[in-house]
């Protein structure tokens, strides 16, 4: 069958990571190992990144994204229409990351072409994209323009249920959930070895191989929990002495969290490494995972540790409640409660059969439901569908 061509859009991207941007990575990296042709378009959100660069071997563009608030969203919007328009006759769909500006720009300058728009929900309650639509500049105008495209993906059935509410034709959403690639089954030895590369490559990453560690992946955001995490250690540590906690990724909640952990003496116990392209190593060397969310729709970084072997301690929300059934892929604990969230970090760590058991049974469930594969596989049947609509009509 003949390769699809398609230009994912999505503002953010590596460097900047995040769950959104780590599907769309992962994504396109799928999809171009099953033979699609396959560019990635985002913004260039400093003047010396270059232009176009490579990532996992999939081309990137990135257009103009001045500093300049307001101007620098109009600048790019301007950018990506302009290349949309230019290039439609050799791509076979667009996908755009979030229902906001490129989105906008996707359904307008491509409306009436014979090039499948779709774009994918990010996202869910107050964080999500409907939430953005009733709180932005302009953003009715946005969810109305929005609305034109000709196919929406939504990646859990909360996100599913907001856009439905919020005017999106029911018909027109497909329900994708993310996927992960699932690495093979670690063995100690290899976690060991993960301990090691990772101190090589980052002296603050040196552990001992006997102390526990505990990781979280993600954007550092206020809405992710993070603070509550923190104040929770203390009582880790009370059981676990040489336990780590180490918080990967970046966000605007960084500076917080390091004048916090400095604040509460625990420079030595809590870790901020920044962003990793891939956290395949991260995860490899862990004993826990653990997501304290306050919102979730379908936690890409949660669905990497289940595929990982991981037992997961997550907050008790809508969207982690897909993913997590209390004592058999993972423990939930009371979204406020913090000595709730630090007696389940205990209770993982004491109880290694338990928590290898939960493992075992997170990596299972990620297999059946949410490969990578799959994932890819869904998005290619639903472009070929819409690019067969397209020419019949």
């Amino acid at each position: 069958m003949t390769p699809l061509r398609l230009a994912l859009v999505t503002r953010r991207f590596w460097p900047l990571v995040g769950g959104a941007e780590m599907v769309m990575a992962n994504l396109a990296e799928e999809l171009t190992r099953q033979g699609h042709h396959v560019q990635v378009l985002t913004a260039q959100w400093h003047p010396d990144w270059p232009k176009q660069i490579s990532h996992r071997g999939i081309p990137v563009i990135r257009l103009p994204n001045p500093s300049i608030r307001g101007w620098g969203t109009v600048r790019y919007m301007m950018s990506l229409g302009r290349w949309l328009r230019t290039h439609e006759k050799q791509l076979d769909g667009v996908y755009v990351s979030m229902l906001k500006h490129s989105g906008v720009v996707a359904t307008s300058r491509l409306r009436g072409s014979k090039v499948p728009v779709v774009l994918r929900a990010e996202g869910s309650g107050d964080t999500g994209d409907c939430a953005f639509h009733e709180t932005a500049n302009f953003g009715h105008r946005i969810r109305r323009s929005c609305q034109q495209a000709d196919a929406f993906v939504a990646p859990s059935q909360q996100v599913f249920d907001e856009m439905v509410s919020a005017g999106f034709g029911r018909d027109k959403i497909r329900f994708i959930p993310n996927g992960v690639r699932v690495p093979e089954l670690p063995s100690n030895e290899q976690r060991l070895q993960a301990r090691q590369a990772l101190a090589t490559a980052n002296p603050i990453l040196t552990i001992a191989p006997s102390s526990p560690l505990v990781v979280f992946t993600g954007r550092l955001h206020p809405g992710k929990g993070l603070t509550k995490l923190i104040k929770a250690w203390p009582r880790v540590l009370q059981q676990f002495p040489m336990a780590r906690l180490w918080l990967v990724g970046e966000g605007p909640q960084e500076g917080e969290l390091a004048s916090m952990i400095g604040a509460m003496g625990l420079q030595s116990r809590i870790v901020l490494p920044g962003a990793f392209d891939t956290v395949e190593d991260i995860l490899a060397a862990a004993d826990a995972f653990v997501l304290p969310s306050l919102h979730e729709g379908m936690s890409i970084a949660l669905l990497e540790a289940m595929a990982a072997n991981l037992p997961c301690v997550v907050s008790n929300i809508p969207g982690n409640r897909i993913l997590i059934e209390s004592e058999t892929t993972g423990l939930k604990f009371p979204l406020d409660n913090i000595d709730a969230l630090a007696d389940a970090v205990i209770r993982v760590l004491e109880n290694r059969e338990l928590a290898t058991s939960m493992g075992n049974a997170a990596r299972a469930r990620v297999v059946e439901h949410f490969s990578l594969e799959r994932t890819a596989q869904d998005h290619v049947d639903l472009f070929r569908s819409l690019k067969e609509q397209k020419m019949l009509g």
